[in-house]
């Protein structure tokens, strides 16, 4: 299963609370794009669809769609601003 850093629960809580979306059910979305082979996007929902595995650490949750919940498997996501202030998030492998 994915992994929050505390910087991920962080950033996540924080758009979720930026969003018009209720916080107590609201998270960010991981899922295929479907205009990019191996590519993922990112997005605020509401709820998690159906077949949405979701993961909540710190009061941050995230929908893992079937296909990215694969993928990120064993996996941790990150976040950091980068020198613009832009949030950008990032996914790790575990350290050995």
């Amino acid at each position: 299963m994915l992994t929050l850093t505390p910087n991920a629960s962080s950033a996540i809580r924080a758009l979720v609370d930026a969003s018009d979306l209720p916080d107590e059910a609201a998270g960010l979305r991981i899922a295929d794009d479907p205009n990019q082979q191996a590519a993922l996007t990112l997005s605020l929902a509401a709820v998690p669809a159906e077949d949405d595995k979701v993961v909540d650490e710190a009061g941050a949750r995230v929908f893992l769609a079937p296909h990215a919940a694969t993928l990120l498997d064993n996996k941790t996501l990150d976040a950091a601003t980068d020198g613009e202030g832009h949030l950008q998030f990032g996914i790790t492998e575990p350290s050995a």
